[in-house]
């Protein structure tokens, strides 16, 4: 009997956070440590075929010049990489936060991609925060507004390390999904931040987000960092699935690859990373 390939295969990375800093033993992160396990993931990914690698968000823990030996990891790797933006990624000075998309070999803050009939919807977590547009962007005041808005309500996510999408980005988000759903195609969204289920890691906007990918019939699964707890929940038929952290622990590794079969999503974690069978 002949075996059914995957329509996709996607290796995942999250919350590297590398920086040449001693580590943070309250939190159990051990940034510097990031490089080698960043490695044994480019490694171990290289031995398999992928059709893209993705690191969803906070590749570095701060500072600029933790980019460079961040990013000449992912020179060993065989496979296009996807990186998202993170909130730890824009803990650079105020003038260099314009250079982090760049850095990251972005085409824009948020765009997709078709790969084997899959569209890949890149989103942009950190459009709406206190930390990542450039001193005197009006979207500065507009997360703190509704920064103060969330904590006035008493939200558990109301925190200034997590952020918001822009309304025109949502809307966006809508009109790649339909347009996924007009082609006949599956789509799998991407972001820094958790949705659903919903949490003090989440994003500020999380529950409208999550309602409008899973309300979309194309719309397969979310997938996202941030939480360095990790977290999987379903909305409707789509699954929102939440990686580890790579950077906590002082050894232990913490990544997966992602294999999507006709009636299956496959998450084939490593060291600290959960599996996962999911229908779909």
């Amino acid at each position: 009997m002949q075996k059914t390939s995957p329509l996709l295969r996607l290796g995942i990375i999250a919350d590297p956070q590398y920086a040449a800093l001693p580590p943070d033993a309250r939190m159990d992160r051990h940034y510097a440590n990031s490089l080698t396990k960043l490695r044994a993931a480019i490694h171990a990914f290289n031995l398999e075929d992928l059709d893209r690698v993705v690191v969803l968000g906070d590749l570095i823990d701060r500072g600029f010049e933790h980019f460079a030996p961040a990013l000449e990891t992912f020179a060993a790797s065989r496979h296009p990489v996807i990186f998202l933006p993170g909130n730890h990624d824009f803990a650079v000075k105020p003038e260099q936060r314009s250079m982090v998309q760049a850095a990251l070999d972005m085409p824009a803050p948020y765009y997709d991609v078709v790969v084997n009939g899959v569209r890949l919807i890149i989103t942009d977590c950190c459009e709406i925060s206190t930390f990542a547009p450039p001193p005197g962007d009006a979207r500065l005041k507009e997360a703190e507004s509704l920064l103060a808005a969330l904590k006035e309500k008493g939200a558990i996510n109301a925190h200034d390390w997590n952020a918001g999408m822009s309304a025109s980005q949502i809307a966006w988000l809508k009109s790649r999904l339909a347009l996924a759903e007009q082609h006949g195609e599956k789509a799998i969204v991407l972001g820094h931040y958790p949705l659903h289920p919903f949490s003090d890691h989440a994003l500020w906007d999380a529950q409208t987000v999550a309602e409008i990918i899973s309300s979309s019939p194309a719309a397969l699964a979310y997938l996202s960092g941030h939480d360095h707890r990790g977290n999987y929940g379903k909305l409707g038929h789509t699954h929102f699935i939440n990686f580890k952290g790579m950077v906590d622990t002082e050894r232990d590794n913490a990544y997966a690859t992602l294999k999507l079969m006709p009636d299956t999503l496959i998450i084939e974690g490593s060291g600290r990373q959960e599996s996962y069978t999911l229908a779909i």
